[in-house]
């Protein structure tokens, strides 16, 4: 099988992007710098590192937006990613908090788990789910 090893995300402003993760999952990101090579804009890159190497999961990147914004209405026309989380309620609080927004608020799926869909500061659509076996 191929696995995904890799995720980005597209921001108009990654220094809010890069803040809105922080808060809501504790990420690390970090500005990638090249010795002696002064990045412009459009090549500016920002790794993405969401746990240790050692817990299943992968890590990404951020970098601006090479095309238009996501349109409220429209149909998602990208991989959307899902987050586990251990507390979905407390983390649906942290969206907000940040800036972020609920496009679906938290529903069970029966025998995995509470998920919720989000979107954050850059209008990207993302879910959330606290495993739960019991859920319903």
């Amino acid at each position: 099988m191929n696995r995904i090893t890799h995720f980005e995300i597209q921001a108009d402003d990654p220094g809010r992007a890069a803040q809105f993760y922080q808060d809501v999952f504790g990420w690390e990101i970090r500005e990638w710098e090249m010795p002696g090579i002064e990045m412009k804009d459009e090549n500016r890159y920002w790794f993405v590192i969401t746990g240790p190497e050692t817990d299943p999961g992968i890590n990404g990147g951020l970098v601006f937006r090479r095309g238009p914004p996501p349109v409220e209405g429209q149909a998602v026309n990208a991989y959307t990613c899902t987050i586990g989380v251990p507390d979905l309620d407390r983390s649906v609080g942290l969206v907000r908090k940040a800036g972020g927004s609920i496009l679906l608020p938290r529903m069970g799926i029966p025998g995995i788990g509470w998920w919720a869909h989000c979107r954050d500061t850059e209008g990207n659509l993302f879910g959330m789910l606290q495993e739960d076996p019991n859920a319903s």
